[in-house]
């Protein structure tokens, strides 16, 4: 009988790893990510210096920053960088909570798998322990509207608080609330708030403009610097001479004709102007090009114009000032303007801005960040977001939670006896998550230098005594209410941060086979032929 030959099905330059040692590769990449971005988190976290090919620094202590220049290689641990990404666009905050959560929750699983426990069996527990813990977490938040100013004015010094901004976290905070507040109809969306970041002052300079900054100056010297009680014409066409769609060829026999031919240019471009003019505009945004000649006639008729600004930034502008966007300069009408109480064009640092102000009732705003250099205007700019993001997500949800690790203990006690509930080994994954929750307040500790043993058996026995919001105060080293303390987040954040953590994790304990192909090196091969390579 002659030897069976082996059949190759993988090009030779693949490589696979399968099972046990899948999974723990799997494992190790994620939680050595959470270890990068673990000492971070909480008011006492430290930054991160990441410097990327080009000298590029950038210094932050925000997770999903750190992650995202990081450039992360392992297909694992791009996709914890993923959960991170989701926290971000989410709520905007909690985006280390929810690394570090993810690499806690593997790390008790590999125990589990050590324990000849089947990945299934592990991964159920957790979702049935996912899912109690967003019903816990419901049960234990509080209401809250967009007239409670005290709490949300908690939100956003606990979302700004160990980001860089200490100095002038009171004034950031009161101008975060005023812009949300402004902008909120039904619905706060983040969109409707523009930041403008200028290099210079310092960080308690920053203000809120109720109106939109653009870093754009006038189109000719000879228009006016400032306009008060201002009509804004938004238009989204050129303000040139169409080039016609097919080529076309005009042949000039005669010097008159050609002059003929400019001059009915002109006087096009004089017509469109004409349109505006008689519209009563004495401001015009244009999103397209502005030919010189006609920028010779609005300077002549006074009128203050910029060009080729974002469309973003023209729904900014129609927000703020109420006017329309106009597509047809044929169709412009009075009705179609927008209200500023003043337009100026001023400079902001070394370089020239327009401003639209003084509008009246706006629904987009600006936050203008100042700062001492570009690496303290982007860390407060990051700052200003997450704290952005947490009103915005409080208002909208109508519910918070005390931060300080309080949330994560009263869910991981509740947690606990939920997980006896349960029949089998289900139990023993629901608890290895109650567990895995105690990884927040445990490194809030150790971020501030402080015993994480002594500080979680303080916190249990208080919440034991039912105090839900017993959490640790940085500062002090005490266990402190963290509600009377001030230390208020988003339910969003607690509830997103969980769901994505958990999500990311089961889906990672369920790969049990690695394949990793660097393209084919066998394309070249006669049809037929058996690929050299891996069984």
């Amino acid at each position: 009988m002659t030897d069976k030959q082996p059949i190759y099905i993988l090009p030779e330059d693949s490589q696979r790893t399968i099972g046990k040692d899948a999974q723990r590769n799997n494992i190790m990449a994620a939680k050595l990510v959470a270890e990068t971005v673990r000492t971070t988190l909480g008011p006492k976290g430290m930054d991160k210096m990441l410097v990327d090919s080009l000298n590029n620094v950038i210094i932050t202590n925000d997770g999903v920053t750190i992650l995202e220049e990081m450039a992360i290689e392992h297909p694992t641990a791009k996709m914890i960088v993923e959960v991170a990404k989701t926290q971000e666009n989410e709520v905007g905050d909690g985006t280390t909570t929810v690394v570090v959560l993810a690499g806690e929750l593997l790390k008790n699983a590999e125990v589990l798998l050590d324990k000849k426990i089947h990945p299934t069996i592990i991964t159920k527990g957790y979702r049935l322990a996912a899912e109690k813990a967003q019903e816990i977490l419901n049960e234990i938040a509080e209401d809250v509207n967009i007239s409670d100013e005290k709490i949300l004015i908690n939100i956003a010094k606990t979302a700004m608080t160990g980001k860089g901004v200490e100095s002038a976290k009171e004034k950031l905070a009161e101008i975060c609330i005023k812009a949300v507040k402004q902008v909120t109809n039904e619905k706060a969306d983040l969109d409707n708030i523009k930041i403008e970041k200028k290099v210079g002052a310092g960080i308690s300079d920053s203000e809120l403009i109720q109106g939109i900054v653009l870093d754009k100056e006038r189109v000719h010297s000879e228009m006016p610097k400032k306009l008060e009680n201002t009509k804004i014409a938004l238009i989204n066409v050129p303000l040139e001479i169409k080039d016609t769609e097919i080529d076309a060829k005009i042949q000039i026999t005669d010097p008159a004709q050609l002059q003929s031919f400019i001059d009915q240019e002109e006087n096009m471009l004089k017509s469109m102007v004409n349109k505006i003019v008689e519209a009563n505009a004495n401001v015009v945004v244009c999103q397209k090009g502005i030919d010189d000649i006609a920028q010779h006639f609005l300077a002549k008729n006074n009128i203050y114009t910029i060009r080729r600004v974002k469309e973003s930034d023209m729904k900014k502008i129609a927000r703020a000032t109420g006017a329309k966007i106009i597509s047809n300069l044929k169709e412009l009408k009075q009705e179609d303007l927008g209200k500023a109480g003043l337009v100026k064009g001023e400079k902001l640092g070394d370089e020239d801005m327009t401003f639209i102000t003084q509008c009246e009732n706006p629904k987009a705003v600006t936050i203008i960040i100042r700062g001492g250099t570009e690496h303290v205007v982007d860390e407060v700019e990051r700052a200003i977001k997450d704290a952005l993001g947490d009103i915005i997500a409080a208002i909208n949800d109508g519910k918070v939670v005390a931060g300080a690790g309080a949330p994560e203990i009263e869910v991981s006690r509740k947690l606990k006896e939920f997980s006896n509930t349960l029949s089998g080994r289900e139990q023993l994954g629901a608890l290895a998550f109650a567990e895995a929750l105690e990884i927040i307040p445990k490194t809030l500790s150790e971020n501030a230098g402080l015993d994480p043993i002594d500080m979680l058996t303080e916190i249990k026995a208080k919440h034991d005594n039912n105090e839900k919001w017993a959490g640790i105060d940085v500062f002090s080293g005490k266990v402190v209410d963290s509600w009377e303390a001030g230390v208020i987040e988003p339910l969003k954040v607690k509830t997103q941060a969980i769901k994505s953590a958990s999500e990311v994790t089961e889906l990672i304990l369920r790969i049990d086979d690695i394949i990793a192909s660097s393209g084919n090196s066998n394309e070249n091969m006669p049809q037929g032929m058996p690929p050299e390579g891996m069984m």
